[in-house]
């Protein structure tokens, strides 16, 4: 079988031959979901990786693929199914949301001892975070109409000069 590419324009937006020209950091803005599985980590990393330096972030690469690693390997260990992934670039800062399908448990001591038990698991996060100036923390996922539980880290980075 043969296919006639001849006929598959790329879009006037996006010609095939023009420069490459890397996006605005403001526009940053991804997300997406993954299964609850030992490889999502490896598959987080590696976005985030090619995201940032596309927008001018490359500065913030380092940490932020730790602080991504850290939060999905955590999201994964908990949630029974999936998590999902956000990353934004807002306000000088790249802010990083997970949600997993970790219900938020009824009984304050089962609360309690789950939070405690998500806070010493990310107590490499907790540094890195702390180390490059920003904050993270734990929530239930209720207030944003998304059932589960959310972890969430902010790092504040200015983008670098973009050459055309």
């Amino acid at each position: 079988m043969h296919l006639d590419t001849a006929s598959c324009q790329s879009p006037a937006y996006a010609p095939a031959d023009g420069p490459f020209f890397s996006a605005r950091p403001e526009t940053l803005a991804y997300s997406f979901t993954l299964p609850a599985d030992p490889r999502s980590p490896g598959i987080a990393r590696a976005v985030t990786r090619a995201v940032l330096p596309a927008h001018g972030l490359a500065e913030m690469t380092d940490v932020a693929v730790q602080a991504v690693s850290e939060l999905t390997a955590c999201a994964c260990r908990f949630s029974p199914t999936e998590v999902y992934l956000s990353l934004r670039y807002r306000e000088s800062a790249l802010r990083v949301t997970f949600y997993d399908g970790h219900a938020r448990h009824t009984h304050p001591r089962l609360t309690a001892a789950c939070a405690l038990h998500r806070r010493a698991t990310l107590r490499l996060l907790d540094r890195v975070v702390r180390d490059a100036g920003g904050d993270w923390g734990i929530g239930g996922g209720g207030e944003s109409g998304v059932a589960g539980t959310r972890m969430w880290a902010v790092l504040p980075g200015s983008p670098q000069p973009m050459h055309a």
